[in-house]
């Protein structure tokens, strides 16, 4: 058997390089668990935390998702970069630690209803957010073309566990400040997502060994090398059609999901529902992870299209449900989860297109910039959600994202129908 010494390895047997990838996918998973737990507790009270400084009537609700959403933009770019130097294991150090960080900072904004302090934080607190995306890539660097929707499915899919408990441990954790530390209510659940990304970063820290970008030899060993830009990476996605139709997928989807979900908990504290928001969010977060790995059997059996296809229509569907539920909270838990569902196909759908559109030794550099963009729209849509709510109401917040959805319903179409893709992914030649 080859020996492994860190993370530099001669040329791996089939075998071997299976063996590391299921160590990989085992550790990933961990981490993945780990951190949406941190980041689902969190973020679900952003908004609580915004209304409790400036005053339950202000339209500033979602500028707490919006600024998680920007920072994850930001740091997606600048840990796919150092990744492509240094390896995956550094870049997800990196990410979780800075989250950490962040969650610390928001704690203390929280505590003294000091909104500059408070957005700092959710600003590092996003890099969290940023490592678990770039993991779901990570999954995929050892993996066989026809096996990659399936590896990353089962990392987006490890969210589950720690996304739906997540916001079920906000009532203990502002208990627990409030009793024990005489905290104010929302600042408990901020420290505990501290202290759970500070146990991703030990647990990458490590476990990640080897490195799966340096097993792949995916490095850029010469320092001096120059990284392309973000608009070279953009204009190496938009080349083709399908690495366009990759890049709205994943940013339409997260801009419908994170508007509808950032306003989803507003209207139901508008209505006398708060008591149920985080019930209705664990489910919405259930629909964005549970399926993964049905989804990604779908998009390795099915193709890429089909399944951007299928996430687009579920994406109408579920706003329709949002758009006409008035103050009928029990539409609310259907709607949510089927919002979570669209995005799933459609993050999964258009990741693994974005792979297959591009030069293998672009996909690095493509990765961070897709994320970036796609986490940017949708911090706009977090932002703007509560200005469109307080203006025209939720029903029509709603009902720009199934405009959206029915957008991606006709690109998707077009691509599915050019190609004629009813053949597995790998046996398709797609037009440019």
């Amino acid at each position: 058997m080859t020996d492994v010494v860190g993370d530099v390895t001669p040329a791996l047997s089939p075998e071997e390089k299976a063996r590391i990838q299921q160590r990989v996918l085992r550790v990933l998973t961990a981490g993945q668990i780990i951190g949406a737990a941190a980041l689902a507790a969190a973020v679900t009270v952003g908004a609580f935390v915004i209304q409790e400084i400036l005053g339950q009537e202000t339209s500033w609700g979602g500028i707490a998702t919006a600024t998680v959403t920007v920072g994850t933009a930001f740091m997606a770019q600048l840990l796919s970069r150092y990744m492509l130097r240094r390896g995956r294991r550094p870049g997800l150090q990196t990410g979780y630690a800075m989250a950490a960080c962040g969650g610390v900072v928001a704690a203390l904004g929280a505590q003294h209803e000091q909104l500059p302090t408070f957005i700092i934080g959710l600003f590092f607190f996003g890099s969290g957010q940023a490592s678990n995306l770039l993991a779901r890539y990570a999954a995929t660097d050892l993996a066989d073309a026809e096996h990659r929707s399936r590896s990353m499915s089962r990392i987006v899919f490890a969210s589950t566990f720690g996304a739906v408990f997540g916001p079920l441990l906000i009532g203990p954790a502002q208990t627990a400040g409030q009793e024990w530390f005489g905290w104010q209510k929302y600042t408990g659940p901020w420290v505990l997502s501290a202290i759970v990304l500070a146990a991703a970063f030990v647990s990458t820290t490590i476990f990640l060994r080897p490195d799966p970008l340096v097993v792949m030899g995916g490095l850029r060993t010469n320092d001096s090398e120059k990284l392309p830009s973000i608009s070279v990476a953009l204009r190496t996605i938009t080349a083709t059609f399908p690495g366009r139709i990759a890049l709205a997928a994943m940013v339409i989807s997260q801009v419908v999901m994170v508007a509808v979900m950032t306003m989803t908990p507003v209207h139901m504290k508008v209505h006398g529902h708060e008591s149920l928001s985080q019930y209705v969010v664990s489910l919405h977060i259930a629909g964005m992870f549970a399926f993964s790995p049905l989804v990604g059997r779908f998009a390795d059996k099915h193709g890429r299209q089909l399944t951007i296809l299928v996430g687009a229509i579920i994406l109408a569907f579920s706003t329709i449900l949002s758009a006409v539920s008035g103050d009928y909270e029990w539409i609310l838990f259907p709607a949510l989860w089927a919002l979570g569902v669209g995005w799933n196909f459609g993050l999964i759908g258009g990741s693994s297109l974005l792979i297959e559109s591009v030069p293998d030794d672009k996909r690095v550099t493509v990765q961070g910039a897709a994320d970036l963009m796609m986490s940017f729209c949708g911090g706009m849509a977090g932002l703007a959600s509560g200005f469109v709510r307080r203006a025209v109401g939720y029903h029509m917040l709603s009902t720009i994202g199934t405009l959206l959805a029915g957008a991606l319903l006709a690109a998707a179409y077009m691509l599915y129908r050019s190609n004629g893709q009813t053949r597995r992914p790998k046996d398709v030649k797609y037009a440019v």
